[in-house]
């Protein structure tokens, strides 16, 4: 219980930190930087999550384990509601920076099918009746789906001619913040992971509660 009080207590340091303390000139951001301290750790946890649930997907087609199916649906939700969170933080900074809430960037196309490719895989789950059935289509639906994550969040942005400012890291390793800024960002991915896998585990004990009391 206590760890569940520190995590909130990091995050709100986090969120005041990052709402208010200086930050150096950046040439076409500015202020608007401060963006980066929540949008990009929801972005990378929404690549955490669906990698998360193919991994429970190919576990669960070794072993046949329902609860396994059960990890792979919670591990992906969760990942669907960091990957609105991130198009929302996304939405908001692009409005401010290039007149519109939606431009249809390269980053915001990706993300928008992942949330369509996510969305369908929950279509189906709700669509098949059989247990087993609805386990083994499932499975194989996130393995496939998680393949596509890489691509969509890494890799096409950068074959293809972006809006968006260059990444904090560059090809040559630079990165492009201070030591303030980059101890703000670091604490946040950290609290937004922990977050994470706070709530993945209280989903977990929820789903085995439910499997004990229809057994």
């Amino acid at each position: 219980m206590i760890i569940k009080y520190l995590l909130l207590l990091w995050l709100a340091a986090v969120i005041c930190f990052g709402l208010l303390y200086p930050i150096p000139y950046i040439p076409a951001l500015g202020d608007r930087a401060r963006v980066l301290y929540f949008h990009v750790p929801t972005a990378w946890i929404t690549v955490v999550a669906f990698i998360t649930a193919l991994v429970y997907g190919i576990r669960y087609l070794r072993t046949k384990d329902i609860m396994y199916d059960y990890k792979a649906a919670s591990a992906a939700g969760i990942g669907i509601m960091y990957c609105i969170l991130a198009t929302v933080t996304g939405s908001i900074w692009a409005k401010f920076n290039w007149g519109s809430f939606w431009n249809w960037d390269p980053r915001e196309t990706s993300i928008f099918l992942l949330l369509l490719i996510y969305g369908a895989y929950f279509a189906l789950r709700s669509a098949t009746e059989s247990e087993e059935a609805r386990a083994k289509l499932s499975s194989v639906y996130v393995i496939l789906a998680g393949i596509t994550v890489p691509f969509f969040i890494f890799v096409l942005p950068r074959i293809v001619e972006s809006l968006h400012p260059d990444p904090i890291i560059n090809a040559q390793g630079k990165i492009h913040m201070d030591t303030a800024m980059l101890i703000i960002f670091l604490s946040s991915l950290a609290g937004f992971t922990g977050l994470y896998v706070w709530i993945l585990s209280m989903r977990f004990r929820l789903i085995k509660l439910e499997l004990s009391q229809t057994n």
